[in-house]
C-alpha cells in the first residue's frame, strides 16, 4: 500500500511538472532566444570573402537572354510605361467610380423600398387604429343603450309585479287563473 501511494505521489509530481513546463516553456523559450539575439547582435559584423559567382547558374542555352535588358532604363519605355500607369490609374478610378455609384444607387432604392413598406405600414396602422376607436365608441354606445334597456326592462317589471305578475307563472297557467276567475 505504502509502494502505491508513493508512486501516486511520484506520478502526480511527474505530471504537475509536465503541465509547468508545458505553461510556462514556451514563454521562457521566446524571452531567452530573444535574450540570445540581442546579445550577439551587439558584437561587430562579420567579414567574409564570398566570391560574386553564385552558387547556381542557369546553363546558357536555358536562360532568357532579355531578362537582362529588363533592368536597363530605357527613357522612352519608361515615358510610356509611366502615361499607361497613369491611363490605368485614371480608368480603375473611373470604375471604382461607377461601382460606387451603383452601389449608392441601389442603397437608395432600397432606401425608397423601406420608406414606402413603413408608410403602407403607417397606414395599415392607422386604419387600424380609427378601426378601434370606432368599434371602441360603438361599444360604449351598446354600454349606453344596455343601461338605458335595464332600466326600461325594471321599470316594467315593476309595473307588472304591482299588476299581480309573479316570476314564475307561466302563459297557461295565467289563463287558468283567469277561466277560474270569469267563472
Amino acid at each position: 500500500m505504502a509502494k502505491h501511494t508513493a508512486a501516486l505521489k511520484a506520478g502526480l509530481t511527474l505530471l504537475a511538472l509536465s503541465m509547468i513546463g508545458y505553461i510556462l516553456g514556451p514563454p521562457l523559450y521566446w524571452h531567452l532566444t530573444e535574450a540570445l539575439v540581442a546579445s550577439a547582435s551587439s558584437c561587430s559584423p562579420c567579414v567574409c570573402d564570398c566570391s560574386s559567382v553564385p552558387l547556381l547558374t542557369i546553363p546558357k542555352g536555358l536562360s532568357n537572354g532579355s531578362f537582362g535588358d529588363c533592368a536597363k532604363h530605357d527613357p522612352e519605355v519608361n515615358e510610356d510605361t509611366e502615361k499607361n500607369y497613369a491611363e490605368l490609374l485614371t480608368e480603375e478610378l473611373k470604375q471604382r467610380e461607377a461601382a460606387s455609384m451603383e452601389k449608392h444607387k441601389r442603397v437608395d432604392t432600397g432606401l425608397l423600398e423601406a420608406k414606402k413598406i413603413t408608410s403602407s405600414y403607417q397606414k395599415e396602422a392607422d386604419k387600424c387604429n380609427s378601426g378601434m376607436e370606432t368599434c371602441e365608441e360603438a361599444r360604449e354606445k351598446s354600454e349606453k343603450a344596455l343601461v338605458e334597456q335595464k332600466k326600461l326592462t325594471s321599470m316594467w317589471e315593476l309595473r307588472a309585479r304591482q299588476k299581480g305578475w309573479k316570476e314564475g307563472a307561466t302563459k297557461s297557467s295565467v289563463k287558468s287563473k283567469s277561466s277560474v276567475q270569469a267563472s
